[in-house]
């Protein structure tokens, strides 16, 4: 017996009507010209993180243009071998900043992707004040890779815990292993006692302020009490682990060493007349006097007080500042073009 054949529907013009304002999943249809507008406009946004730091080192360039051009000056006249070794220790100074990185949480981190975020944090801290950018770009970095944020922010607070404390350490190791270094009645470390206790007083009432403030705010105290736990927990436990020790104290008491030698190196291409533990030793003792001035990089206190602590050592005013000219030119303005450029890649490739 032959299968009937299905019936067909008529279909009137209603139906094809109809069918034609239903919505077309898959198939492309022109946007009107508002809609193209706006897609144009979030492609455009999404250029704007990879084009604003290339921005800020073109504006600070043109604004501090008299620092780039008499620094570049001093480092074309210097010795070319002295200043290839300085170039080298500053490469230097990004391993040991991803080594304290990493020491201050127990994640794996990989090893690249830290090293290049560093390199453009450098770029960042000297745009903003007080390692603010630097701070920053790591934790974009470290969120990025998954840490939680609580505990991104509390290894932040270690690294920055940790470093003044090493720095510390570094100075009395070089006081005693370096007692020649001091000369009495020429060089004074310790202020005034009136300065003493003006300092004391503003840390007290610091942090008196700041004790009212967590009692009278009940949510804000539940919030630092939570961080501090968790910055607890995190640095007990790195403290069990050995390679995170090793990394952690071991980077942040290399990095004063580091910079200083950078400084030596410099100033020994420009004939400046001290010896390398000197130098150490003077940008040991001025960072640690002004080192908390937030300016952008340290640049300006910690420069003033370098320049007047080698001066007290015996150097020539002139060749003390073409020092820390050079050094800045060598450490902040040759690599900020490369670390703003390696920013926006990481931007690019979603790593901050």
């Amino acid at each position: 017996m032959r299968a009937s054949a299905p019936e067909v529907p008529d279909v009137t013009w209603k139906d094809c009507v109809a069918v034609s304002l239903l919505p077309l999943d898959g198939i492309a249809r022109p946007l009107p010209a508002a809609g193209r507008l706006v897609v144009a406009s979030r492609r455009s946004l999404r250029h704007v993180p990879v084009l604003l730091p290339l921005a800020l080192v073109a504006g600070w360039a043109a604004v501090d243009w008299r620092t780039v051009r008499d620094g570049a000056a001093q480092v074309a006249a210097a010795d070319p071998w002295w200043l290839l070794c300085a170039a080298l220790f500053t490469c230097l100074g990004w391993v040991a900043a991803a080594c304290v990185r990493q020491g201050a949480l127990p994640e794996r981190l990989p090893a690249g992707a830290l090293l290049a975020s560093q390199f453009a944090a450098g770029a960042a801290n000297h745009v903003l004040p007080a390692s603010i950018g630097a701070h920053a770009v790591t934790l974009r970095f470290l969120v990025r890779q998954g840490i939680p944020l609580a505990r991104a922010t509390s290894s932040l607070a270690l690294y920055s815990l940790v470093r003044p404390v090493a720095k510390v350490f570094v100075l009395v190791a070089f006081l005693v292993a370096f007692p020649g270094v001091l000369r009495a009645g020429e060089f004074a470390f310790l202020p005034e006692r009136g300065t003493l206790v003006l300092v004391g007083a503003g840390v007290g009432a610091g942090a008196g302020v700041a004790c009212l403030v967590l009692v009278a705010v009940p949510g804000l105290r539940r919030s630092v009490g939570g961080f501090l736990g968790t910055a607890l927990a995190d640095a007990r436990r790195l403290h069990t682990m050995p390679s995170r020790v090793l990394a952690l104290w071991g980077g942040a008491a290399v990095t004063p060493v580091q910079q200083g030698t950078v400084i030596a190196c410099v100033g020994f291409s420009l004939g400046l007349p001290l010896s390398w533990a000197q130098v150490v030793l003077a940008l040991l003792v001025a960072s640690t006097a002004v080192g908390a001035v937030p300016a952008p990089g340290g640049i300006g206190p910690v420069d003033a007080a370098l320049v007047f602590t080698m001066v007290a050592f015996g150097a020539p005013l002139a060749a003390a500042t073409a020092t820390v000219v050079g050094y800045r030119v060598l450490t902040v303005w040759v690599p900020l073009l490369p670390g703003a450029l390696v920013f926006s890649l990481l931007v690019r490739r979603k790593l901050l």
